[in-house]
């Protein structure tokens, strides 16, 4: 398997603990926000292998305190498991992202302890998720049963959403709520623009905005926070 990107240290990506983070490649969904919209499309090149990223874990076993694996959607692929499974081998806890699109795979690692924390988009209200996605059509049913998997897990996991002034609104969170309502942690965090973002003009909300949505969460959520700067 081909590894497209590594940040050799993070204390962001992975909640308490020093990490490194794995980018995968290529997604099924082509957000109009997304940051990592190269690697998403499948457009960048590789950067090294699975072999080379093993050595490197090897060498750092003892300094890193665990693996976040990213993408893209890393749970495109079925080999991705048996990637986890080889970080796992090598006694790194991991962190994994997901847009919940295949609830089969998430269903086998977290019943295989392939990861530790599960990080999971939730993108918008039902009602407005292929336009968030940036497809026509979106069976949304996929990403309700992962959902579902991850609240009655027992693994440590989050929901997340990447707030868009021109997407979210009062009505996408109250949605949302619903749709999670007794989950144990929600994060709400700020677009920001970048030159990888496929649509221009994209805004990201004040703070007082933000603050409100969260507000509406924890009438829903246990736990909920807004990351980044707005």
């Amino acid at each position: 398997m081909k590894i497209y990107g590594l940040q050799k240290m993070t204390l962001l990506d992975y909640p308490g603990r020093i990490a490194c983070t794995v980018f995968l490649s290529g997604c099924d969904m082509r957000c109009p926000f997304c940051h990592n919209s190269g690697l998403a499309a499948g457009r960048e090149e590789p950067v090294m292998t699975e072999e080379e990223l093993l050595g490197f874990l090897r060498k750092r076993q003892g300094l890193l305190e665990g693996v976040a694996v990213t993408g893209g959607e890393p749970l495109l692929r079925e080999e991705t498991l048996e990637l986890l499974k080889k970080i796992r081998e090598l006694g790194y806890p991991v962190k994994l992202d997901t847009n919940g699109t295949h609830p089969d795979r998430l269903r086998r690692a977290l019943s295989e302890g392939l990861a530790q924390y599960v990080a999971m988009d939730l993108k918008n209200s039902p009602d407005r998720y292929a336009e968030t996605v940036g497809l026509e059509r979106f069976d949304l049913a996929p990403v309700r049963e992962s959902a579902a998997l991850l609240m009655e897990s027992g693994t440590d996991y989050e929901f997340r959403t990447t707030v868009v002034r021109e997407f979210h609104n009062e009505s996408s969170f109250r949605a949302m709520g619903e749709w999670i309502r007794g989950a144990a942690r929600y994060f709400l965090q700020p677009f920001t623009d970048r030159d990888t973002v496929p649509r221009r003009g994209l805004t990201a909300p004040d703070r007082e905005e933000l603050q409100a949505w969260a507000e509406i969460m924890r009438g829903y959520v246990r736990e909920v926070g807004i990351r980044g700067n707005s």
